[in-house]
């Protein structure tokens, strides 16, 4: 065990609490003996803080690129203020410290992925070189700091380092999918982008095509580009923030019985009941949105007597990040299906 494995030193004027609930950290160099110190390329924001962000900014671009720098500088980490939540990052190894866990299996110059969110992340954005508004990600030049506790992922050789960045921004969900899924099941995906593609496919793979497959979004667009990939057997257009009009497409879509798990990978709030009323009694929901309400998923789930079991996706399964790369490896048309929309 390092001297500060979760970075508790990192954080300004609170001890004691952790990083990602700190107001502020301090990202000041030299990096400490059980700190890495990473040289950023790219921020991957957390799909509902940037919505967030992009809504409270008119979508000016402009606007986006300096409300992200005024967190960033205010903070000392992307941490939405409004959302909680923060993304992922890309970027070279520039040091190790002696105590850090990598240190003996990264050198400098390295290109990895962080799997810890940015919300507990030290960060220093020194000029943003580009803003891609339609995939949540900015490209930067900075610094930041990866605790002993973090995760990371080396970047791969065969595949463009922006579409791995995509792909393990969620690599948790298609990681859980994998747990929970069975053959049989009649399986709900709420949310037709980058994670919800993955968690129906991992799904698809998990049942072997023995089940059903649901997915959901306001966007035909996107349902039409899932139907396209083979990853759904059933495409409803539904508002997940209306919940009755969800529960009756469900509902008719499974001849009553509704689903035995339903992933919410939305990036809207007020899409819990949703995917409560779409859940048989005695099923599974798995909540992978950043704007899910715990309080109004527990609440609402006992306000209509459903039982069930609700986990909340916390982003880590061990091996969630070879296990979301070889779906990419495997499945050519997922592969194209991401890279159309993040290179």
């Amino acid at each position: 065990m390092t001297s500060d494995p979760y970075g508790l030193g990192r954080v300004v004027g609170e001890p004691g609490v952790l990083p990602q609930r700190a107001a502020r950290l301090d990202p000041s160099l030299p990096v400490r003996p059980s700190e890495l110190l990473i040289d950023v390329e790219s921020l991957n924001v957390d799909a509902a803080s940037f919505k967030q962000i992009r809504e409270s900014c008119n979508g000016a671009p402009e606007a986006v690129v300096a409300r992200i720098q005024e967190i960033v500088q205010a903070r000392g980490k992307m941490q939405n203020p409004v959302t909680g939540s923060g993304g992922m990052l890309l970027g070279r190894v520039r040091k190790i410290g002696p105590e850090h866990p990598a240190h003996g299996k990264l050198r400098p110059g390295d290109r990895i992925a962080t799997l810890v969110s940015l919300s507990l992340t030290p960060l220093v954005i020194d000029e943003v070189r580009a803003v891609r508004m339609e995939v949540d990600r900015v490209d930067v030049r900075g610094q930041a700091i990866l605790f002993a506790s973090g995760i990371w992922a080396r970047v791969p050789d065969d595949m463009p380092e922006t579409l791995v960045l995509a792909a393990l921004d969620v690599c948790g969900a298609p990681a859980l999918v994998a747990r929970h899924a069975r053959p049989g099941m009649r399986i709900a995906v709420l949310g037709a982008g980058k994670s919800g593609a993955l968690c129906l496919a991992q799904a698809r793979k998990s049942t072997g095509g023995k089940g059903q497959l649901l997915a959901l979004d306001i966007s035909e667009k996107a349902l039409s580009a899932l139907a396209e990939l083979g990853v759904s057997d059933v495409s409803l257009r539904v508002d997940a923030t209306r919940a009755v009009d969800v529960l009756e497409a469900v509902r008719k879509a499974t001849d009553g019985a509704l689903c035995d798990l339903v992933i919410n990978c939305a990036s809207v709030p007020g899409t819990e009941m949703a995917t409560i009323l779409s859940t048989r009694d005695g099923g599974t929901t798995i909540f992978f949105s950043m704007a899910t309400s715990f309080t109004a998923a527990a609440l609402g789930a006992e306000g209509v007597g459903k039982d069930l079991t609700m986990l909340i996706g916390n982003g880590y399964v061990p091996g969630h990040a070879d296990l979301t790369l070889d779906l990419l490896r495997s499945d050519k048309r997922l592969r194209e299906f991401f890279a159309a929309r993040y290179l």
